[in-house]
């Protein structure tokens, strides 16, 4: 038997209100503004330099419209689900209701590659970040204390920190974290403008040619002389040309992963039905315009061979433009940037694990709220420590891909849900309503995979064992916990 949740039960939940509920305490623009900081951060400021380096050139700009079309069609399926589901859980909740528990927890597994390694990866990066800063002023901070012991050091300490502090503020409440992240968005937000503004009069358009930088292997192809799963299976795949602007699609997808945050505040916002879509697609536009805009202007700035294991690819660039006074406010927004990310990825990461443990698949532990602040506060402190740990101690590159790759899948199977949803219960009241379907989620289903597909082998490894974990968590405590499939069986 496949075990679901009823529409009518999800929105009876969704609308519990009292002792041991979330608050409705989030505006639209509170919505559009979680959207924009889970954003905005690590993938801008970090990925845009790596990825035209080693994959795009130039063409970066290209990899990040593909990314933003396959998020586009996705946050489409999204919107419909969180303004007719409007309960926390985000792609956990909306697969319980249309593929099944055993579905719903592979999906609930899955989201803490993407929030709780997310939060892990970009701390790690604030980290670097901080220190450049404060070389700034004069202060060295030990090179052992920046990295983990795999990295030639002993731990990641103003990673394991960030982490901290905002795992205290998210135990605060909602509507605190909110404001902070408010905050940190109008910086980033900000800075970003005055970087595009400032160093479009200085691009020099010799350094967007060529445009889309040969691929050898890809020349060998269409010569004939290599066949293409040869070419698929090379080192040559990926590095420039056509495929590098897809695995370019692929990592700098990892630069527009958290817009599906927003869905997991559902239960928080005022007016879920008016706000979630509007949070969700008016993030990712907002994003998507500057992204396209950013990358144009940052690899018109300085070659793209430059960004080339460059740590500060967006300081080096803009040295060119000569306003070097302004580097300590880019690193200002580059610090909010990452920080609102971590922040909201926290949130997202508790919000999913509470609903997973209300409906019995997790220990009652991870749904227990704060009699004051009504806030998963357990949840949030048993993630500050698991988050600090990768933080402080695994290195940044090892997380990305997975990260990548497991909110793609995400995606995808938000995607397939809204087709079954349609075909299930047409009838069902709909405040937003994907258009032209199936063509958008067939569409989301298509440009998610083929960016997965894009992605390193290793990384399709580690999601099959992370994947194996789960099913052995779900069987083990889950499947005898399930407060549904205990309801049924009597």
């Amino acid at each position: 038997m496949l075990f679901k949740k009823s529409i009518p039960q999800l929105l009876a939940e969704a609308n519990e209100s009292g002792e041991g509920t979330l608050k409705r305490t989030l505006t639209s623009f509170n919505l559009v503004a979680l959207g924009v900081g889970a954003i905005i951060g690590a993938g801008l400021f970090s990925l845009t330099g790596i990825a035209s380096a080693d994959n795009a050139g130039p063409a970066v700009i290209l990899s990040f419209i593909i990314a933003a079309i396959g998020c586009g069609f996705a946050g489409l399926c999204y919107a419909e689900f969180a303004s007719m589901i409007p309960v926390a859980g985000s792609a956990y909740t909306y697969s319980y209701a249309t593929m099944g528990e055993f579905m719903a927890w592979i999906i609930g597994w899955d989201l803490v590659l993407e929030y709780a390694l997310g939060s892990a990866t970009v701390a790690s990066s604030w980290s670097q970040y901080f220190s450049q800063f404060l070389l700034e002023f004069g202060i060295h901070f030990p090179q052992s204390l920046l990295h983990g012991p795999w990295e030639g050091g002993i731990v990641n300490l103003p990673a394991i920190i960030i982490v901290c502090l905002l795992s205290l503020l998210l135990m605060r409440g909602t509507k605190d974290s909110s404001s902070v992240n408010n905050v940190l968005v109008i910086v980033k937000v900000a800075v970003v403008l005055i970087f595009i503004i400032l160093g479009w009069s200085f691009i020099n358009p010799a350094n967007h040619q060529p445009f889309i930088p040969v691929n050898p292997g890809e020349e060998a192809v269409k010569a004939g002389t290599k066949g293409f799963f040869e070419f698929f299976a090379s080192d040559d795949f990926g590095h420039f040309g056509i495929s590098g602007i897809l695995r370019g699609a692929g990592v700098v997808f990892f630069a527009f992963i958290g817009f599906d945050a927003v869905s997991t505040a559902a239960q928080e916002a005022k007016n879920p039905q008016k706000g979630m879509p509007i949070g969700i697609i008016g993030s990712l536009i907002v994003c998507t315009l500057l992204y396209v805009l950013f990358s144009y202007v940052m690899t018109g700035l300085e070659n793209y061979t430059k960004f080339a294991g460059d740590a500060k690819p967006v300081a080096t660039a803009f040295a060119q433009t000569g306003y070097t006074f302004l580097n300590r406010f880019l690193m200002i927004a580059i610090l909010a940037g990452y920080t609102s990310v971590i922040l909201v990825l926290l949130l997202g990461q508790s919000r999913v694990f509470y609903s997973m443990s209300k409906d019995g698949l997790l220990p009652k532990v991870f749904s227990d709220l704060h009699p004051k602040n009504q806030t998963p506060w357990k949840t949030n402190l048993a993630f500050m420590v698991f988050v600090s740990i990768f933080a402080g101690f695994v290195p940044v590159s090892d997380l990305g891909h997975m990260v990548s790759i497991g909110t793609l899948f995400a995606f995808s199977l938000v995607c397939i849900g809204i087709l079954i949803l349609r075909k299930t219960d047409p009838e069902l009241d709909r405040p937003f309503r994907t258009p032209w379907v199936p063509f958008v989620p067939i569409m989301g289903i298509i440009v998610c995979v083929l960016m997965m597909a894009s992605l390193p082998i290793v990384s399709w490894e580690r999601l099959a064992i992370w994947m194996a974990l789960g099913v052995i968590i779900y069987m083990a405590y889950s499947k005898k916990h399930s407060k549904i499939r205990n309801a049924h069986q009597g």
